[in-house]
Protein backbone atom coordinates (compact mmCIF):
# COMPACT_ATOMS: atom_id res chain seq x y z
CA UNK A 1 0.00 0.00 0.00
CA UNK A 2 1.42 3.41 -0.95
CA UNK A 3 1.25 6.12 1.70
CA UNK A 4 1.55 9.86 1.19
CA UNK A 5 5.04 11.11 1.82
CA UNK A 6 4.46 13.40 4.82
CA UNK A 7 7.65 12.96 6.85
CA UNK A 8 9.82 11.19 4.33
CA UNK A 9 12.67 12.39 2.15
CA UNK A 10 11.62 15.16 -0.30
CA UNK A 11 12.89 13.15 -3.28
CA UNK A 12 10.29 10.48 -2.59
CA UNK A 13 6.78 10.29 -3.88
CA UNK A 14 5.53 7.72 -1.38
CA UNK A 15 6.59 5.34 1.37
CA UNK A 16 5.98 1.79 0.21
CA UNK A 17 7.02 -0.08 3.37
CA UNK A 18 7.47 1.61 6.74
CA UNK A 19 10.26 0.89 9.16
CA UNK A 20 7.77 -0.96 11.39
CA UNK A 21 6.44 -3.10 8.53
CA UNK A 22 9.97 -4.03 7.48
CA UNK A 23 10.98 -4.89 11.05
CA UNK A 24 7.92 -7.16 11.47
CA UNK A 25 8.44 -8.93 8.14
CA UNK A 26 12.17 -9.45 8.73
CA UNK A 27 11.38 -10.99 12.13
CA UNK A 28 8.79 -13.28 10.50
CA UNK A 29 11.21 -14.44 7.79
CA UNK A 30 14.02 -14.89 10.35
CA UNK A 31 11.75 -17.11 12.46
CA UNK A 32 11.00 -19.28 9.42
CA UNK A 33 14.70 -19.52 8.53
CA UNK A 34 15.54 -20.39 12.16
CA UNK A 35 12.96 -23.17 12.08
CA UNK A 36 14.04 -24.51 8.68
CA UNK A 37 17.74 -24.50 9.60
CA UNK A 38 17.37 -25.74 13.18
CA UNK A 39 20.39 -27.80 14.19
CA UNK A 40 22.48 -26.40 11.33
CA UNK A 41 24.78 -23.40 10.96
CA UNK A 42 24.10 -21.72 7.62
CA UNK A 43 26.33 -19.17 6.02
CA UNK A 44 24.47 -16.04 4.95
CA UNK A 45 25.99 -14.58 1.79
CA UNK A 46 25.17 -10.93 1.24
CA UNK A 47 25.47 -9.27 -2.15
CA UNK A 48 27.13 -5.90 -1.62
CA UNK A 49 26.12 -3.17 -1.19
CA UNK A 50 22.34 -3.31 -1.29
CA UNK A 51 21.82 -6.29 0.99
CA UNK A 52 23.89 -5.01 3.94
CA UNK A 53 21.05 -3.38 5.89
CA UNK A 54 18.66 -6.28 5.33
CA UNK A 55 21.31 -8.92 6.05
CA UNK A 56 22.31 -7.21 9.30
CA UNK A 57 18.74 -7.01 10.58
CA UNK A 58 17.97 -10.56 9.43
CA UNK A 59 21.08 -12.02 11.10
CA UNK A 60 20.25 -10.32 14.41
CA UNK A 61 16.78 -11.87 14.37
CA UNK A 62 17.95 -15.44 13.76
CA UNK A 63 17.70 -17.87 16.66
CA UNK A 64 20.38 -20.17 15.23
CA UNK A 65 24.13 -19.72 14.79
CA UNK A 66 25.02 -18.35 11.37
CA UNK A 67 28.13 -17.10 9.65
CA UNK A 68 28.21 -14.09 7.35
CA UNK A 69 30.15 -13.59 4.15
CA UNK A 70 29.89 -11.15 1.28
CA UNK A 71 30.47 -10.91 -2.41
CA UNK A 72 30.29 -7.96 -4.70
CA UNK A 73 29.42 -7.89 -8.36
CA UNK A 74 29.77 -5.26 -11.04
CA UNK A 75 27.20 -2.54 -10.42
CA UNK A 76 23.83 -2.59 -12.12
CA UNK A 77 23.90 -0.39 -15.21
CA UNK A 78 20.52 0.13 -16.93
CA UNK A 79 22.11 0.39 -20.39
CA UNK A 80 24.19 -2.80 -20.05
CA UNK A 81 23.11 -6.27 -21.12
CA UNK A 82 20.92 -7.66 -18.33
CA UNK A 83 22.43 -10.49 -16.36
CA UNK A 84 25.98 -9.80 -17.49
CA UNK A 85 27.90 -9.51 -14.24
CA UNK A 86 31.34 -10.14 -12.88
CA UNK A 87 32.29 -10.95 -9.29
CA UNK A 88 34.62 -8.19 -8.11
CA UNK A 89 34.83 -9.27 -4.45
CA UNK A 90 34.58 -12.98 -3.82
CA UNK A 91 33.69 -14.87 -0.67
CA UNK A 92 36.30 -15.07 2.06
CA UNK A 93 35.43 -18.68 2.99
CA UNK A 94 34.67 -21.91 1.20
CA UNK A 95 31.01 -22.86 0.95
CA UNK A 96 31.66 -26.47 -0.03
CA UNK A 97 29.34 -28.80 1.91
CA UNK A 98 27.77 -25.81 3.70
CA UNK A 99 24.17 -24.64 3.89
CA UNK A 100 24.19 -21.34 2.03
CA UNK A 101 21.50 -18.68 2.10
CA UNK A 102 22.08 -16.01 -0.55
CA UNK A 103 20.62 -12.75 0.78
CA UNK A 104 19.49 -10.21 -1.82
CA UNK A 105 17.97 -6.77 -1.44
CA UNK A 106 15.86 -7.04 -4.60
CA UNK A 107 15.21 -9.64 -7.27
CA UNK A 108 14.09 -8.08 -10.52
CA UNK A 109 14.66 -9.81 -13.87
CA UNK A 110 16.34 -12.74 -12.13
CA UNK A 111 19.23 -12.77 -14.60
CA UNK A 112 21.86 -11.65 -12.10
CA UNK A 113 20.50 -14.02 -9.47
CA UNK A 114 20.57 -16.90 -11.96
CA UNK A 115 24.26 -16.15 -12.61
CA UNK A 116 25.05 -16.03 -8.88
CA UNK A 117 23.20 -19.28 -8.17
CA UNK A 118 25.15 -21.04 -10.93
CA UNK A 119 28.48 -19.61 -9.74
CA UNK A 120 27.85 -20.52 -6.10
CA UNK A 121 26.28 -23.88 -6.98
CA UNK A 122 29.49 -24.85 -8.79
CA UNK A 123 31.25 -24.63 -5.41
CA UNK A 124 29.24 -27.64 -4.19
CA UNK A 125 27.36 -26.29 -1.17
CA UNK A 126 25.17 -28.78 0.73
CA UNK A 127 22.20 -26.51 0.06
CA UNK A 128 21.74 -23.16 -1.65
CA UNK A 129 18.62 -21.03 -1.21
CA UNK A 130 17.66 -17.40 -1.71
CA UNK A 131 16.23 -14.87 0.73
CA UNK A 132 15.09 -11.60 -0.83
CA UNK A 133 13.81 -8.47 0.83
CA UNK A 134 11.96 -7.38 -2.31
CA UNK A 135 10.65 -9.40 -5.24
CA UNK A 136 9.59 -7.67 -8.45
CA UNK A 137 8.21 -10.78 -10.18
CA UNK A 138 6.44 -8.71 -12.84
CA UNK A 139 9.82 -8.09 -14.53
CA UNK A 140 11.14 -11.64 -14.26
CA UNK A 141 13.02 -12.92 -17.31
CA UNK A 142 14.72 -15.90 -15.65
CA UNK A 143 13.01 -18.50 -13.52
CA UNK A 144 14.83 -18.33 -10.19
CA UNK A 145 13.81 -20.00 -6.93
CA UNK A 146 13.23 -17.59 -4.04
CA UNK A 147 12.66 -19.58 -0.88
CA UNK A 148 12.15 -16.61 1.46
CA UNK A 149 10.78 -13.23 0.46
CA UNK A 150 9.62 -10.32 2.50
CA UNK A 151 7.63 -8.23 0.02
CA UNK A 152 6.34 -8.33 -3.55
CA UNK A 153 6.78 -4.92 -5.16
CA UNK A 154 5.39 -2.92 -8.06
CA UNK A 155 7.42 -1.85 -11.06
CA UNK A 156 8.60 1.45 -9.58
CA UNK A 157 12.04 2.84 -8.73
CA UNK A 158 12.58 2.20 -5.01
CA UNK A 159 15.17 3.44 -2.54
CA UNK A 160 15.86 3.12 1.15
CA UNK A 161 16.73 0.29 3.53
CA UNK A 162 19.85 -0.50 1.49
CA UNK A 163 18.47 0.35 -1.97
CA UNK A 164 20.13 3.30 -3.64
CA UNK A 165 20.03 5.76 -6.47
CA UNK A 166 23.58 6.77 -7.42
CA UNK A 167 24.80 5.48 -4.02
CA UNK A 168 22.40 7.71 -2.05
CA UNK A 169 19.30 6.93 0.06
CA UNK A 170 20.57 3.55 1.36
CA UNK A 171 20.36 4.83 4.93
CA UNK A 172 16.62 5.59 4.89
CA UNK A 173 14.87 3.32 7.42
CA UNK A 174 11.94 2.63 5.06
CA UNK A 175 11.46 1.73 1.39
CA UNK A 176 10.12 4.59 -0.70
CA UNK A 177 9.16 5.30 -4.29
CA UNK A 178 11.38 7.89 -5.99
CA UNK A 179 9.78 10.83 -7.72
CA UNK A 180 10.15 10.29 -11.44
CA UNK A 181 11.61 13.74 -12.06
CA UNK A 182 14.42 13.09 -9.58
CA UNK A 183 15.40 9.80 -11.22
CA UNK A 184 15.43 11.28 -14.71
CA UNK A 185 17.15 14.55 -13.85
CA UNK A 186 19.58 13.37 -11.19
CA UNK A 187 18.54 16.23 -8.90
CA UNK A 188 19.08 15.57 -5.21
CA UNK A 189 17.68 17.54 -2.31
CA UNK A 190 20.02 16.50 0.46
Amino acid sequence: MLRPCMDCHPDLERVLFTEEEIRAKVAEVAAQISSDYAGREPILVGVLKGSVVFLSDLARQLEIPAQLDFLSITPFVPSADPGVVRIIKDLDHSIEDRDVLLVEDIVDTGLTLRYLLRALGARRPRSLHVCALLDRASRRLADVPIRYRCFEIPDRFLVGYGLDYQQLYRNLPYVGVMKQGVVKSGIFRG
